[in-house]
């Protein structure tokens, strides 16, 4: 992630917010964002870093639209050409909304679409979640089931084992011993 720091003192690092509506068709967005990318150019600004962002829902509506694109620039320029390209991207048809900032000092790039994008393979729906931990209540249930069954059958085997007498080992000897020297068996 590379640190945001300008190359002399006559120049400053910004970072510029732009916004246009996601229903633009693919030739008028990239005509939008060349726009944008031309006026910085015209400016002597040097394009450090692009970011776009996609499609991202809006928390109001800004001229009838509920939903836009994102895209992130870092610009290498003159601070005293910042007014013009301010005034510049407001007259720049589609631009719904933008932001230029001043980010602080040994501010490193993130790029949120790559970060995002990964968050994507990795994340798990709330209905995956809320269906992974009914599997797994379940699973415990099942468990706490068996376990008790087990419990039971070995209480009832000694149960089983307490109530037989014991036979007397004397008296089974002298049983065997009679069926065994009963003549009429045929073994």
């Amino acid at each position: 992630m590379p640190t945001l720091t300008a190359s002399s003192e006559d120049v400053r690092v910004y970072e510029v917010a732009v916004l246009y509506p996601s229903v633009l068709h693919q030739k008028e967005e990239q005509q939008t964002l060349k726009e944008v990318e031309t006026l910085f150019a015209e400016a002597g600004a040097k394009l450090m870093e692009k970011d776009a962002w996609s499609r991202r829902g809006l928390a109001y509506s800004i001229r009838g639209h509920k939903e836009g694109n994102f895209v992130m620039y870092y610009f290498e320029m003159d601070p005293a050409k910042l007014k013009e390209v301010d005034e510049a991207l407001r007259i720049i048809p589609h631009i719904l909304r933008h932001l230029i900032v001043k980010p602080p000092k040994g501010y490193q790039v993130i790029k949120f679409s790559a970060e995002y994008d990964q968050w994507l393979k990795t994340r798990e729906t709330d209905a995956q979640k809320k269906d992974r931990e009914k599997e797994e209540a379940l699973q415990r249930q099942v468990a706490d089931k068996a376990k008790r069954q087990a419990r039971r059958a070995t209480e009832k085997k000694k149960e089983i084992v307490e109530e037989s007498s014991p036979i007397e080992e004397d008296k089974l000897t002298e049983e065997l011993e009679k069926l065994i020297s009963d003549d009429e068996l045929d073994i």
